[in-house]
């Protein structure tokens, strides 16, 4: 059962908009159809060519002097081309051995790069557009107004080329990158959870005790990285069974492994299990369609090589940990996705795991506070976070959870710093507690 159209287009989107191919690509064909549309027309209203300064295009009537312009501007730009692509190789192997090799999804997605992509290769389809119609035979033809065109994007790639190189180096930035990512992931928060936390009411009890329900195997391994919830959720209506999902954006399920169980198993037949299978986007790795925590994983990532033995750059770690905090801030104010579905009148149909706020606690400030033991600094932001978090909130388990892990912080540190360290940490706590009303 091939996936729903829906969810093939948001896949293909997806993957194309995160890519060097699409933009660009839209660019070029762009400059390519202006450059043939107006040489074209300058052919048959010749009086267009009045409106060009002498003084910018002198010789109106060299076919050659054109050709030559053309030639000269369509070369030169494919070797800046390469030149863009060899500083982005560069780029690219730079930021995946220094900081991790999860976040050239984001470079990828850059829309600057992707611009300079699409200026340029424009530039070089719009010479070769107009070059046909600089002619000699069977009578001359010198199309002044697209030549003049051309010089002028010549000029606009050399800038935007000074750009590029501008803003790659501070592309490559960590506080750019963490910033970037934290944002992305920021958006997906956005989408996934639109609602304030005190606007929707808490979820009910999970219709489907673990182990209810007939499996329906996966048919491939991979990631799971979008799972179509309308399409469930009508597909539950249509047949009247109840659907458990057994994993959740993020996580890998191989094949032959149940991705989910269903009741009245004598109501889904072969086709219908394909059926469901068809609403998961499974692939090898993961994205940020519906994955908060692959953002906040990346984040992790070069937090924790920042202050590995080999780097010592508490300074980075520190970053990425403001950033975490930003993330979690808007989380923690979010109403959760609702992990049941319910259908009219109120009958559960589909129950999807996604990830809670446990479990997106442990992933962002876990390994750093088990690798950050022995660094001060990166100690105390890591409580300053802590406390920023739960002031944005009244939420009393969030108020909990985080208490929680300060105080494994404070006693896993206090094993490694020197006793007056220690004594700043406690101070920081106790007064957290007691702002928290511990």
């Amino acid at each position: 059962m091939p996936r729903p159209l829906s969810l093939t287009i948001r896949a293909i989107a997806y993957e194309l908009r995160g890519g060097f191919l699409l933009r660009p690509f839209l660019i070029a064909l762009a400059f390519g159809a202006v450059g043939a549309v107006l040489s074209s027309l300058e052919e048959h209203v010749p009086a267009l060519s009045a409106w060009v300064p002498t003084f910018l295009f002198p010789s109106r009537n060299d076919p050659q002097a054109a050709q030559l312009i053309l030639s000269a501007i369509a070369t030169s730009i494919m070797t800046v081309v390469s030149i863009v692509f060899a500083i982005l190789l560069m780029t690219l192997t730079l930021a995946s051995t220094q900081f991790s090799p999860r976040i050239l999804v984001s470079f990828v997605r850059d829309r600057a790069t992707q611009w300079t992509l699409g200026v340029l290769l424009g530039t070089f389809t719009y010479c070769i557009a107009v070059l046909p119609a600089a002619r000699s035979l069977p009578a001359a033809f010198v199309p002044v107004v697209s030549v003049t065109g051309a010089m002028l994007l010549a000029l606009v790639s050399v800038a935007w080329l000074i750009f590029f190189i501008h803003h790659i180096s501070q592309a490559i930035s960590v506080n750019h990158i963490v910033d970037r990512i934290a944002r992305d992931t920021e958006g997906v928060i956005d989408e996934l959870m639109p609602h304030p936390a005190s606007a929707v009411e808490p979820t009910q009890q999970r219709p489907m005790p673990d182990g209810d329900g007939a499996p329906i195997l996966s048919q491939r391994s991979g990631y799971i990285r979008y799972i179509d919830t309308a399409r469930l959720m009508e597909l539950g209506k249509a047949w009247r069974i109840r659907i458990r999902v057994a994993r959740g954006v993020g996580q890998f399920v191989p094949a032959g492994v149940p991705l989910v169980h269903v009741t009245r198993e004598n109501r889904v037949t072969p086709v219908r299990a394909a059926e469901l299978l068809s609403a998961f986007d499974i692939g090898p790795t993961r994205t940020l369609q519906q994955d908060v925590e692959f953002g906040v994983i990346q984040i992790v990532d070069i937090a924790l090589r920042a202050i590995s033995p080999a780097v010592n750059d508490p300074s980075t770690a520190i970053s990425c940990i403001d950033q975490l905090s930003s993330i979690l801030i808007l989380w923690c104010n979010r109403a959760p996705p609702p992990p049941v579905l319910f259908d009219s009148p109120h009958v559960p149909r589909v129950e999807i795991p996604w990830i809670d706020l446990e479990g997106l606690l442990n992933t962002a400030f876990d390994q750093i506070r088990h690798y950050a033991a022995g660094d001060l600094a990166v100690s105390l932001r890591l409580l300053r976070a802590i406390g920023d978090v739960a002031g944005t909130t009244q939420r009393p388990d969030v108020h909990a959870a985080l208490l929680g892990r300060a105080r494994t912080l404070v006693d896993r540190a206090a094993e490694s710093l020197l006793a007056s360290d220690a004594v700043r940490l406690r101070e920081r706590l106790a007064t957290l507690e007691a702002r928290l009303g511990a």
